[in-house]
């Protein structure tokens, strides 16, 4: 497929001659968005089955985010921490409130918010737990995704990731993922563990749902070790996956909770660390910061991003969309060979291509979905994300099956 015009091509050469080549992306150049929509320079509307990797799970351009978003601008946007501002400690009630935490750490990305979980249960370990200094670990799982900071790919498994980073950050443990098992048998060898980091269901992995019950017997594990089990919401949280966070499916709460993307809408890089106080209280003034985070844009905009959700019952959308979608895609599955099973919860979902003999099917396919107007992109190379914004309506929905089931029974 080329769907580059000549006004496209424009736009595409200036990022290829003048940008850093550290993306692939889908050939389409867009400069509007609304709702479930995006529009290209030439005018073509496509569905978003992306979310801009979740972090637009409101839609695009949600009319309240961007009132807050223009009418905060327009009074104070940055003060730094070195004063107060009158936006930061309403955001810090409500957000804490709202995920049921005592303190909030406010941070501006997602990878920054995993950085700054892991000094603090380090921090925690040396100064709560009693672990000697420079010895504490963090148990992480294999095919993660926790952002991409020199110590974040420091335990990494995927080679793109990690090659030529090196020296590598020591300190983490990487054991399988969806195997209790494993964790169970590493806390009760090692006393210098400090805490676990786990994605409730693995994102860049392909949408990877672990065993129902896993993150509830890790948590008590941790609990039973006086290890903190850290859970990595960047992508799942903020009703992504059918409720307000995945870990609610099992009903844990999480010792710290590191949520980005959608906290603002995908208006406004916003991220967010939360937890209690006996822990939050081992960082002193000094001892970590930004000179972005908790600005008076990022908070205001961060509530009515957090409104909207509650408001427009998206986690309730989201799961009721979402076991349609998988019986939808389940059904193509059964009808053609090129498409093998589908995962997932609430509307972050994967489709596994079975591309032997075409390694570049998935790749393919997400042309051909782009072409009938719908936007996704492969993972894994085998893999296809299906994470449309938590406002499409079941109408909608039933076009988008109709374009996915067209795209792929078109390369049978």
């Amino acid at each position: 497929m080329n769907n580059t015009t000549n006004k496209s091509n424009t736009f595409v050469q200036l990022e290829d001659r003048y940008g850093a080549h550290n993306y692939h992306p889908i050939p389409v150049v867009l400069e509007r968005g609304e709702g479930v929509y995006v529009w290209d320079v030439d005018g073509k509307r496509y569905y978003d089955f992306l979310s801009a990797y979740s972090a637009v799970n409101q839609g695009h351009c949600h009319p309240k985010i961007i009132d807050t978003l223009i009418r905060q601008s327009q009074k104070l946007t940055l003060t730094s921490r070195a004063f107060y501002n009158n936006k930061l400690g309403p955001y810090e009630q409500f957000i804490t409130e709202y995920f049921g935490y005592e303190k909030v750490l406010p941070m501006n990305t997602g990878a920054e918010a995993v950085e700054t979980a892991i000094k603090l249960c380090r921090k925690w370990a040396y100064e709560r737990k009693g672990i000697a200094e420079n010895q504490a670990k963090i148990v992480v799982c294999e095919n993660n995704f926790h952002g991409r900071t020199t110590t974040i790919v420091s335990f990494s498994v995927d080679p793109d990731a990690y090659t030529h980073y090196g020296p590598y950050t020591p300190g983490f443990v990487v054991i399988p993922y969806n195997d209790a098992a494993a964790l169970e048998k590493l806390l009760k060898e090692d006393k210098t563990i400090a805490g676990f980091l786990v994605e409730p269901v693995q994102g860049e992995a392909g949408a990877y749902v672990p065993d129902d019950g896993y993150l509830k017997k890790c948590a008590d594990l941790c609990r039973a070790h006086n290890v903190l089990f850290i859970a990595d919401e960047v992508q799942t949280g903020i009703a992504r996956t059918g409720k307000l966070l995945a870990c609610d499916y099992e009903n844990v709460h999480p010792d710290i909770l590191i949520l980005g993307k959608a906290l603002s809408g995908g208006a406004y890089p916003v991220s967010a660390v939360l937890s209690s106080n006996e822990i939050m209280e081992v960082i002193h003034p000094g001892q970590h910061g930004s000179t972005f985070g908790g600005n008076p844009v990022a908070a205001a905009v961060a509530v009515a991003a957090l409104e909207v959700v509650r408001d427009e019952k998206l986690a309730e959308k989201a799961y009721e969309l979402g076991i349609y979608f998988r019986g939808a895609m389940k059904k193509l599955c059964d009808e053609s060979e090129i498409a093998s099973f589908v995962r997932g919860k609430g509307l972050l979902n994967a489709l596994v291509i079975n591309n032997e003999g075409h390694k570049n099917l998935a790749w393919d396919i997400c042309l051909k979905l782009a072409e009938n107007g719908l936007l996704a992109k492969p993972t894994h190379t085998n893999i296809i994300r299906f994470a449309p914004p938590l406002v499409i309506t079941r109408t909608q929905l039933d076009e988008c099956i109709e374009i996915i089931n067209t795209a792929v029974k078109s390369f049978v």
